[in-house]
């Protein structure tokens, strides 16, 4: 079975096409959140090998639930998925933990290379 994957992403369509992305590349997707605060109750309860984690987004963002889920768990992988002009949100990303990003829109093989490059570390 493919590693386990969490979502997440305000966005339904984008959480949409992230799922069927790893779908596609064996992949397990094990849950999908739509804000921080239930990305970090998701992370406790289904424990992933990785996430993918939006910055923007309603109730707590993806830098403060990033900080979260570290603090919780060091050895977490989590991938910051940004749009673009969020540079800077991106290095905050990175310096709460975040193991790398990919910027949107983004191609299937840039998410495929970012999750494995990440899960190889």
């Amino acid at each position: 079975m493919g590693k386990k994957i969490l979502i997440v992403d305000d966005g339904a369509f984008m959480r949409m096409m992230i799922k069927d992305i790893l779908i596609e590349n064996k992949f397990r997707v094990v849950g999908e959140a739509a804000d921080g605060e239930e990305a970090v109750l998701l992370y406790k309860k289904l424990n992933p090998d990785l996430v993918t984690m939006d910055i923007t987004m309603p109730k707590k963002d993806g830098i403060t639930a990033t900080k979260e889920i570290i603090a919780e768990d060091p050895q977490a992988n989590i991938l910051i998925c940004s749009a673009m002009g969020e540079d800077s949100m991106v290095v905050q990303a990175i310096r709460a933990g975040a193991k790398g990003f990919i910027v949107k829109p983004f191609q299937k093989e840039r998410v495929i290379q970012a999750i494995d490059k990440v899960l190889s570390k």
